[in-house]
This record gives structure tokens, C-alpha cells and sequence, in this order.
């Protein structure tokens, strides 16, 4: 699976897990070149408190386009250290 967004490949794996219709790509796949940390976070209710990321590819930002858990409850421990993506982030095979 890949994840692109404004033609630049974000994170690639053979290894995702999907949850909820999303894929969740091992930490470790992300390039990390395009990451800013973000402050924001939403709660789930059986996966937990999610964290993110925004996206700065070529002069442009995508707020908050990278999610994670970093402590997903037990019922969510599959997405442990993998990360989700949206808001115009593209996935694909």
C-alpha cells in the first residue's frame, strides 16, 4: 500500500492493518521528511486518544492528515505504533 499526497509519496508497506475501512501503515514506513508535529487530538471511543501529524510537502500543508494512538486501549492494540491517514491523502495498492 502506498500513501501520496501532492505527488509525494508519504509512507509505503506491504503491512498494514485495516481498521474501520482505513489502513494503518507501520510507523517506521512514514517518510519523515514531510511530518510536523501537531498538538491536536480526538478521543475514540474503544481505540482511544488519537494524535496527529500535518503534512508540508513543496510549500504546501495538510493539517492534520496523519493520525495515530500512541496508547491504543486493548480493544485497538493491532494499531499500536501505526499510523492512518486522511483529508486528501491518497491510499492505494
Amino acid at each position: 500500500m502506498k500513501a501520496t499526497w501532492n505527488n509525494q509519496v508519504i509512507a509505503e508497506s506491504d503491512d498494514t492493518v485495516v481498521v474501520e475501512g482505513n489502513h494503518y501503515f507501520p510507523r517506521e514506513s512514514l517518510n519523515d521528511e514531510f511530518l510536523a508535529e501537531s498538538n491536536h487530538t480526538t478521543a475514540c471511543g474503544w481505540k482511544g486518544t488519537a494524535n496527529y501529524f500535518s503534512l508540508n510537502v513543496d510549500g504546501q500543508t495538510n493539517e492534520n492528515a496523519v493520525w495515530y494512538y500512541a496508547e491504543p486501549k486493548d480493544a485497538a492494540k493491532e494499531i499500536a505504533g501505526r499510523v492512518a491517514f486522511w483529508n486528501g491523502v491518497e491510499v492505494t495498492e
